[in-house]
């Protein structure tokens, strides 16, 4: 299962049935579980862990130092779970000690040709990142959540699951779990009830969702006005909770 012209370093871990295509390199203190499948010319190297049944395609590089000047060749961490797609291109930078030294990738997940996910990124589960979708540093992401072509995220802020952003989107501040935005500005556009319904939200809750969009966006109130009256529905759709806990832990503050 592993190409002759491969390059595998003594210390990297193999589970069964890895497969590693041409020309590619394993580094050391490289882990790869079973099932996975690298494919040609794709470089995987640093305290790197990766889980099970995962497919790498050609290009992508994998567990690189960040492009973070601070950086300074400590020893952070990838780690990526279970059944994710890497398709062409794609890069993933460790961590930085000045977070916890580690970048996390959940699992199922696609990323899309030339997605970049930088150093300290934290991503969830069930998540889209189309082509030449790129995450700055520091950046977390919920699960399903779907980031449109050439979006770019600027490092720090946190995309809330069940969330998506149009192609070609600047995401410059928090975007609330549900909510759809799109453009430079990051206009919200209501919420992601397509989303919602193909994951089995019930119609009840999408609509308790939306109410609880408005008074988010619609009804004049402040951040903290609406933080309070989304946990008065929390009782009857717990959902909403999870609007409204984000929002109030925001840092970066919310797109408005």
């Amino acid at each position: 299962m592993i190409h002759q012209t491969a390059i595998i370093h003594p210390s990297a871990k193999l589970a069964d049935n890895v497969k590693i295509g041409p020309y590619s390199i394993i580094g050391a203190d490289v882990e790869i579980g079973e099932g996975t499948v690298i494919e040609s010319h794709v470089v995987v190297k640093g305290i790197t862990k990766i889980g099970k049944n995962n497919h790498f395609y050609q290009f992508c590089s994998v567990g690189e130092d960040c492009q973070d000047k601070k950086y300074a060749g400590e020893p952070t961490r990838l780690e990526i779970g279970d059944r994710n797609i890497f398709r062409e291109a794609c890069t993933v930078h460790r961590g930085t000690v000045q977070d916890e030294s580690l970048t996390k990738i959940g699992s199922d997940n696609l990323f899309m040709a030339y997605a970049h996910i930088a150093h300290d990124c934290m991503v969830g589960d069930h998540n889209i990142l189309a082509n030449n979708a790129t995450l700055a540093g520091h950046v977390h992401i919920g699960d399903h959540v779907i980031l449109g072509g050439l979006t770019a995220v600027h490092q720090f802020c946190k995309i809330g699951s069940h969330s998506f952003c149009g192609g070609g989107s600047v995401v410059l501040r928090d975007i609330p779990p549900y909510v759809m935005v799109g453009g430079v500005n990051n206009t919200p556009h209501g919420i992601n009830s397509e989303g919602l319904r193909r994951r089995g939200f019930e119609k009840d809750t999408i609509m308790a969702i939306r109410r609880a969009y408005k008074v988010l966006y619609r009804n004049g109130n402040r951040a903290e006005e609406a933080v309070e009256k989304m946990r008065e529905m929390v009782e009857a759709t717990p959902e909403v909770g999870l609007l409204a806990e984000f929002v109030a832990s925001s840092q970066r503050g919310i797109v408005r």
